[in-house]
């Protein structure tokens, strides 16, 4: 980084996008993680695609990716967890 400083961000925006996704924001930050990026995707399937192109590339040597929920979609799965929760039955024994 110190004797070739990038772009980062540019060279993330293509990959995330043919998968469908889009770049909303990139910090760099100190602490566990070198890099945030904040991305809004179609689906799970798209940023696992993604983040195996990127990690099959050798450019970084670990990730981690967190899903977010807004609160509705947080209460529609309370409401899921609810329902399923009335017929569960743990096993015994």
């Amino acid at each position: 980084m110190i004797e070739n400083p990038q772009d980062w961000e540019a060279a993330a925006r293509p990959i995330i996008e043919a998968v469908g996704g889009k770049l909303l924001s990139m910090y760099f930050c100190f602490g566990s993680s070198d890099i945030v990026a904040i991305i809004e995707a179609p689906d799970d399937k798209s940023v696992a695609a993604c983040s195996m192109a990127i990690g099959a590339s050798g450019a970084f040597s670990a990730g981690a990716t967190t899903s977010l929920m807004t609160s509705g979609e947080a209460m529609k799965a309370m409401q899921a967890a609810q329902a399923a929760a009335a017929v569960y039955k743990p096993p015994t024994g």
